[in-house]
């Protein structure tokens, strides 16, 4: 049996020639050489050949410092900067770092993270790009979270952007609305609490002015409440269209059929409702009734320049400067039909505004 299995198994070579490659591998292998010679007999007989390879390797090195010298070089060193989108108070110091970041930078080799960095301890600055023009000029756009409200808690004051990003005690005006909370975050961390960031988020859909006749805002019975400076009363219900809900506001406020109310109810903000005082009345109309005339104010511009800017309801907005009065009330009167807002609604205090 033995003898069998061994006579059909097939003989294994042996010796220097047990693993020899394939024969096609070995032609192969075997000829290389023969290649490489030929090769470099032709490249002998190209002399100009010889020459293009051998300049190119030098100049390979030489290309690429050069390059890099020219890219740090005076001829191209930022000399004209430009910045634009810095405001407020701290508007000087941003456009200082940026400056001294700029000028150490040449038109060939900008970096942002290098601005950015710069104007990392001013939390206002949410984002910063540059754009070179050949050869000494740098343009410089920068974007900021603005202070909408003051946040207060356990005697310390601090400004909070819309985001719920903290901006720290140097921002804290006596303009701005009031927040309270238990605890204030350090300058660049961000607020936690829901509360305050759906107020701060409302707030950010009011144009400037409108947020500084605000008093404070906080969250009430009827959930988001607004106190303006004059003791107005406003029911915003929640931060959910902002926009429109200021707009509202504004709309009811430069209605002659609001003087003298009490409250507003924008929750519905194509159903807004002015309250006024048990058994006062509307002036100039019957109860319940509201009048088309609307008297040229402050408060018609400030709706007027909502309208006329972005419709994503947390972004804040300005009136554009050099505008009549007459102008502003048309756009605002059109912006409303826009919005598909009805006038307000005359309602006594203590009834339930009309939905």
């Amino acid at each position: 049996m033995q003898r069998t299995l061994a006579a059909r198994s097939p003989a294994r070579p042996r010796g220097p020639h047990a693993a020899l490659p394939p024969a096609g591998l070995r032609d192969l292998l075997a000829s290389l050489p023969v290649r490489l010679r030929g090769e470099w007999r032709a490249l002998r007989a190209h002399r100009r050949v010889r020459i293009a390879l051998l300049c190119g390797v030098l100049a390979l090195p030489l290309l690429g410092g050069g390059w890099l010298w020219l890219r740090h070089s005076s001829f191209v060193a930022v000399e004209h900067v430009r910045i634009s989108g810095v405001h407020g108070p701290q508007a000087q110091e941003i456009e200082a770092a940026l400056r001294q970041a700029a000028h150490g930078m040449s038109t060939l080799a900008v970096s942002t993270r290098t601005l950015r960095q710069a104007v990392e301890r001013f939390p206002m600055v949410s984002m910063v790009s540059a754009r070179a023009s050949f050869p000494h000029s740098l343009r410089i756009a920068v974007e900021e979270e603005p202070p909408v409200a003051v946040l207060t808690a356990a005697g310390v004051k601090t400004a909070v952007a819309a985001d719920g990003t903290v901006l720290g005690d140097s921002l804290a005006s006596g303009s701005l609305p009031s927040i309270a909370d238990d605890v204030a975050p350090g300058a660049g961390q961000h607020v936690s609490n829901a509360l305050i960031l759906a107020a701060l988020r409302l707030l950010g859909g009011a144009p400037p002015a409108l947020d500084r006749l605000t008093s404070k805002v906080y969250e009430g019975p009827r959930g988001l409440t607004a106190v303006m400076s004059n003791g107005l009363v406003v029911y915003f219900g929640d931060d959910t269209l902002a926009r429109a809900k200021w707009l509202s506001l504004a709309r009811v406020l430069a209605d002659s059929s609001s003087a003298g109310a009490t409250y507003v109810d924008v929750e519905l903000p194509d159903r807004p409702a002015a309250g006024f005082s048990s058994g006062e009345q509307a002036p100039g109309s019957e109860a319940g009734t509201p009048t088309k005339a609307t008297r040229e104010s402050t408060v018609s511009a400030l709706a007027a320049g909502l309208a006329a800017n972005s419709s994503d309801p947390s972004q804040s907005s300005t009136n554009t400067s050099g505008e009549s009065s007459a102008a502003t009330s048309t756009e605002a009167g059109e912006a409303t039909k826009a919005e598909g807002e009805a006038p307000a609604t005359a309602t006594p205090e203590g009834a339930e505004p009309g939905h």
